[in-house]
């Protein structure tokens, strides 16, 4: 068996130099990701934006929920890639940086697709139950992952993906003597997800990690 690559910040820069070029708008969102100091690490990587982006696109994806917002970054990724009649229903809780996130929306010319919804996402996703998705992208507090994966379950088309960014931890959940309550939360999280019959899955590498799911 081959053994996987490690991405150094060199070959990373490489990859990037190769692969699909941003968007002058999520290049300005990472440029003032930037300015926040430690909280820019919720942000995604370049890559999870273009194989978000190649996701939708090649899997012909119109409906979208996303979890866990940020200053927009995935949720203009994924408008970019969704078709003129493509909708994107995005749930945050924090107002400030929803501002933030919706100006850029503007700027992008995207807003038109994107909905927002500012209250604790459990409480939206009561109120959204009689929606259907194609996928939903879960990028939210990590405690609350299993309850997301099973409300997003409820609301999905057959065939439909459920995206899941953070499984990795930073590599930390392989290491069996980190007992930090975040860690076993990703790890016991892993597990639900791997046990699901509803679901044929895998992790992908990327960013902090990415499990993708499609609904059988």
């Amino acid at each position: 068996m081959g053994k996987s690559l490690e991405i150094t910040e060199k070959l990373q820069k490489y990859i990037d130099n190769f692969s699909l070029k941003l968007n002058p708008i999520q290049q300005e969102i990472i440029e003032y990701n930037n300015t926040l100091g430690e909280i820019k690490r919720m942000q995604l990587s370049i890559s999870q934006c273009h194989f978000l982006h190649l996701i939708i696109k090649t899997s012909n994806i119109k409906n979208v929920l996303e979890i866990g917002t940020f200053t927009g970054l995935s949720a203009l990724s994924i408008a970019l890639a969704l078709p003129k009649d493509g909708k994107l229903i995005a749930l945050d809780k924090d107002e400030d940086t929803n501002k933030v996130a919706l100006n850029f929306f503007k700027k992008a010319n995207q807003d038109h697709k994107i909905k927002t919804l500012i209250k604790p996402a459990l409480q939206s996703l009561e109120e959204i139950q009689n929606n259907k998705f194609d996928m939903v992208f879960i990028d939210a507090d990590k405690m609350n992952y299993k309850e997301y994966y099973e409300k997003s379950i409820k609301l999905m088309n057959k065939g439909g993906l459920i995206i899941v960014d953070n499984v990795l931890w930073h590599g930390e959940v392989a290491d069996e003597l980190n007992v930090d309550k975040y860690t076993i939360n990703i790890r016991e999280f892993n597990t639900h997800v791997a046990n699901d019959s509803r679901v044929e899955q895998i992790i992908v590498p990327l960013g902090d990690g990415m499990t993708v799911c499609r609904i059988l």
